[in-house]
């Protein structure tokens, strides 16, 4: 086993897996999902040879087990192999958790035990993952902000050995939210049919993923703050007829944050590009879009366009509309957010 360090990364820990540096407790927890199975996949597949596999790898669920049991497992001693392999999966769903902490204290340096805690940050402060940071690897999955996605998506990519537009990594932060797993599925249809060291545009990804490079929130929010009129109405036409694909609900919050931004923007006394990059948290890439959309709205506007989102954001809810749909809300907010 390998010997402790100070703090583990989602790519250290992968590092040491591939260099076969193994610790006997591996504590996966936190809000995305994404990294904790990346982890304990890799361990389930790889760790041991199919062989070894059928008397050594116990894969079981939180709500189907027991302390003393798991401990009994883990105590076990592998036949005809270095190793034994147990992954806990939804261990949030384990009672009493915490009671393994005498078996985390004095461990068996031959077990790989693998607890999956999902969708909750593990409390550092508390004795049981003090314990685990003493012998094994303790590691937060924390969900990213929709910010962080697009740089995210940028270098996922670059590693597997593909480069991608700046448009075209923003239609799909933006068509696909911020679930890192649906993500990596749809980017794995992108790059089926892609040579590896091939660039991804945005009219790849309208093809193979079904997102339009000219009719999409970012595309609108562009629009809107450069005033084209003509554009504006293209795009709102094109979302009323497919509501599905743009519901208001899910247009207004992405509206609301570009209006903020020019908001902020007129304030800042330093407007160089890498200065407005930094403090509205945008690629360096569509700083011009923020200076042409603050040339076009002064600070009392954008505060009415502010507060025209939250009553709309409202009214796509069902409060004070009784009978107007997301297409028609739509093209009202537009209409008012450049003729009044």
């Amino acid at each position: 086993m390998a010997a402790r360090k100070n703090a583990f990364s989602f790519d250290n820990i992968l590092s040491d897996l591939k260099k076969k540096i193994y610790y006997p407790v591996y504590f996966l927890s936190g809000e995305e999902a994404y990294f904790i199975d990346e982890i304990s996949d890799y361990i389930e597949q790889n760790v041991l040879t199919d062989t070894e596999k059928e008397f050594n790898q116990t894969i079981i669920y939180g709500k189907d087990t027991d302390i003393p049991t798991l401990v009994s497992y883990a105590k076990r001693f592998p036949m005809m192999a270095n190793y034994q392999v147990i992954i806990v999966k939804e261990a949030q769903d384990l009672d009493k958790i915490e009671e393994l902490a005498g078996y985390i204290e004095h461990p068996l340096n031959s077990t790989l035990l693998v607890i999956c805690y999902k969708y909750e940050k593990a409390d550092r402060r508390k004795l049981f993952f003090k314990s685990i940071e003493k012998t094994g690897v303790l590691f937060d999955s924390p969900r990213l902000y929709d910010n962080q996605i697009p740089d995210w998506i940028t270098d996922y990519i670059r590693k597997k050995n593909y480069t991608i537009t700046t448009k075209a990594t923003f239609l799909l932060a933006e068509f696909l939210g911020t679930d890192l797993s649906k993500i990596v599925n749809e980017i794995s249809k992108l790059t089926i049919n892609i040579p590896p060291r091939q660039e991804i545009t945005e009219e790849y990804v309208e093809k193979n993923i079904g997102i339009s490079k000219d009719f999409n929130v970012f595309e609108l929010q562009k629009a809107l703050g450069r005033r084209d009129i003509f554009k504006s109405n293209q795009i709102i036409t094109h979302f009323a007829a497919n509501p599905k694909e743009n519901p208001l609900v899910k247009v207004i919050p992405l509206l609301y944050s570009y209006f903020s931004k020019v908001l902020i923007y007129h304030q800042l006394p330093d407007k160089s590009r890498n200065n407005v990059a930094s403090v509205l948290s945008v690629n360096p890439f569509f700083v011009p879009d923020y200076q042409a959309a603050a040339g076009n709205f002064k600070v009392t506007k954008l505060i009415s366009i502010i507060s025209l989102l939250r009553e709309y954001d409202l009214k796509a809810k069902g409060v004070d509309n009784l009978s107007a749909t997301d297409g028609e809300l739509m093209k009202e907010l537009v209409f008012k957010i450049l003729h009044q």
